[in-house]
């Protein structure tokens, strides 16, 4: 069932998994914001029983980031161009940029697991895409780059978060200031992804890892993935509370107990 087709982004939903799709092959799915607009909407269209969304690029490339034509005076038909949102004022700025970060916030909601399915390049706004969700499975000629910075600015999609949780301070730093790329190899000794595999395999290796995420009793993967969602910003402690506090709601709720 398709929910959604427009400005390049694709949502359709097969029971419990929903894939959404960037399908704008021609540019190698280049981002605007009005494919943000369109991811955001795409997330808040989930219908309640989905629980796996799949993000997978067509043709050639993941995303090869943002469309250039941002930078021009004339910008995208309809929208304000990059260069006239530097000259307003700074809230006017902030909440732009917030309204294009809506496209990257909602893949790691509690209720849902969300896996990037990558492939050739994912540049800039696309490698901040794939570091959106959860998990990510790559093909062996992915290129992952951070190259906001070789252009005067600074990654600003709500990417930073997570590159530093997944490959720590260091080496985020040396990958987001170099502007170099990631490749496959690499990308997997370093935990930006899990799964690394031929190209003509990742469809399969995506609906593998999709299919084994809902074997597991829904609630109990929602709450284990809060338990290590939240683990980095508790102290040892703390994150014992929560999982005592979490397998007393799970074990209530299996004997059918109130709380």
């Amino acid at each position: 069932m398709t929910l959604l087709d427009r400005h390049g982004v694709r949502l359709t939903v097969d029971d419990a998994i929903a894939t959404v799709t960037l399908a704008n092959a021609a540019k190698r799915n280049a981002q605007s914001p009005a494919m943000w607009r369109a991811l955001a909407e795409a997330g808040s269209l989930l219908p309640g029983n989905v629980r796996i969304v799949v993000l997978r690029g067509e043709g050639v490339s993941f995303s090869a980031g943002l469309d250039r034509q941002a930078f021009t005076p004339e910008g995208f038909d309809g929208e304000p161009s990059f260069l006239d949102l530097a000259r307003g004022s700074d809230e006017a700025l902030d909440a732009t940029i917030a309204e294009y970060q809506e496209a990257f916030t909602w893949w790691r909601r509690n209720d849902l697991v969300s896996i990037a399915a990558v492939q050739g390049h994912a540049i800039g706004a696309g490698f901040q895409l794939a570091l959106a969700c959860d998990l990510r499975v790559a093909a062996e000629d992915v290129q992952f780059a951070m190259r906001e910075t070789s252009l005067g600015l600074v990654p600003d999609l709500a990417g930073t978060h997570p590159l530093v949780g997944l490959v720590g301070y260091a080496r985020a730093l040396e990958i987001c200031a170099t502007g170099r790329f990631v490749r496959a190899e690499e990308a997997e000794r370093i935990g930006l992804v899990n799964l690394v595999v031929p190209g003509g395999e990742l469809d399969a290796a995506t609906a593998d890892l999709a299919a084994a995420l809902t074997a597991a009793p829904r609630d109990a993967v929602i709450e284990t993935k809060a338990l290590l969602a939240g683990a980095a910003g508790r102290t040892y402690e703390e994150q014992r509370r929560a999982e005592r506090a979490a397998q007393a709601r799970r074990l209530r709720d299996l004997a059918g107990v109130g709380d």
